[in-house]
């Protein structure tokens, strides 16, 4: 038989108390170190892509081989660049970032490390 889940339920100073921890403003930090960049470049990546197709035709016609043209290519690595950042972000999410939402739930909750202290 399993004992019951000890978890506390955060009072809304306790969230606020969270919320203006060193550790928390690491954890947002951390995660706009990694979105804010790689999302300005995947947008002007497409931005590219778009100006490209409207006001170079005859570039993005261009035959690479067979019925493989450049405009293809450029669509296809629009797909490609969009799992790519997927796939960086998780691992950057599962290294970086979950240890400190972990360790920041855990003192919320007060069931990890922190479970004899009352504050935050």
């Amino acid at each position: 038989m399993s004992t019951p889940d000890p978890r506390h339920t955060p009072t809304a100073e306790e969230f606020i108390a969270a919320q203006q921890s060193a550790e928390f403003r690491e954890l947002r930090t951390k995660r706009r170190s990694f979105t804010f960049p790689v999302t300005i470049a995947a947008i002007l990546w497409f931005v590219v892509y778009i100006v490209t197709a409207m006001f170079l035709p005859d570039f993005f016609s261009h035959k690479l081989w067979g019925n493989i043209n450049v405009g293809l290519v450029f669509g296809l690595l629009q797909f490609l660049t969009t799992f790519v950042i997927t796939w960086a972000y998780v691992k950057y999410a599962d290294r970086e970032l979950e240890p400190l939402t972990a360790d920041i739930r855990n003192r919320l909750e007060h069931t990890g490390p922190y479970s004899d202290t009352r504050t935050v």
